[in-house]
């Protein structure tokens, strides 16, 4: 289990009192309606193919406008297996909701199970003119169920990706229990990753390109439940469904 000092928490408490203090909350997603709201996010639906069967990372589940609910100001991302087809969901605020630099903050209760995947990410809006990983991508929050007690976050750049070279786990416990916060703390000089408030990876290459640092650009927020997959799987345990991803709130501050 990871414990700071006292000088650490002391830095750390400083740290947040002045971020409070110079930065202002820019947008929220508190999910009170009773309905996804249209005019922040977008669903992406099936299996990806024919360009990218599987999501790019073997994953068994189709994506679907109907894997999830909007309740008592949280929403469910729920995993399903109906007979031999598993499904969830995926939503994303491109297009819509876009941000360069700041802190994304999720607050979320993981699923539990082997073969779940849940995550909390994001990618460079220019994907659809440079394509991936030019476009850059910052994972804030990575879960296998094969896994327990562990969080991953990595970034992709053209320089590092595929085999996750810029990637940190952490190990904390009883991190299924209850609701967390999943942040990454980004100006233009690194990306700081936080788990409840606790800081515990930086991302700041000493040489800043395209190559290493496609960080300089607005960015979309994505959400989504896999199953499966390189990374979820290969194994996945049938009868932990029905299973749910709950997501509180996302909120950006600048």
């Amino acid at each position: 289990m990871r414990t700071i000092s006292t000088i650490q928490l002391f830095i750390l408490v400083t740290s947040l009192t002045l971020f409070a203090q110079e930065r202002k909350l820019v947008w929220e997603e508190n999910f009170n309606d009773d309905e996804l709201d249209m005019q922040s996010w977008n669903f992406e639906t099936g299996d990806g193919c024919p360009e990218l069967c599987g999501w790019g990372n073997n994953e068994r589940q189709i994506y679907t406008k109907v894997n999830h609910k909007v309740s008592d100001g949280r929403l469910y991302i729920q995993a399903k297996k109906t007979g031999k087809e598993y499904s969830s969901s995926k939503i994303t605020t491109q297009g819509k909701q876009e941000f360069q630099y700041g802190k994304i903050e999720v607050r979320a209760k993981l699923p539990i199970g082997i073969g779940l995947w849940p995550a909390f990410w994001m990618l460079g809006s220019n994907i659809d003119s440079v394509g991936w990983p030019g476009c850059g991508e910052i994972d804030i929050l990575e879960y296998v169920g094969k896994e327990p007690e562990h969080i991953f976050t990595s970034l992709h750049t053209p320089d590092s990706y595929g085999r996750t070279i810029n990637t940190k786990k952490e190990v904390v416990a009883g991190i299924e229990e209850g609701f967390h916060t999943y942040a990454i703390d980004w100006t233009k000089d690194s990306i700081q990753f936080l788990i409840d408030d606790q800081l515990f990876y930086t991302f700041s290459p000493e040489h800043k390109d395209d190559k290493t640092w496609p960080f300089d650009q607005p960015f979309y927020i994505i959400l989504n439940l896999a199953i499966g997959g390189n990374f979820g799987g290969p194994e996945v345990d049938d009868s932990i469904f029905p299973q749910a991803f709950v997501i509180d709130y996302v909120k950006v501050y600048q």
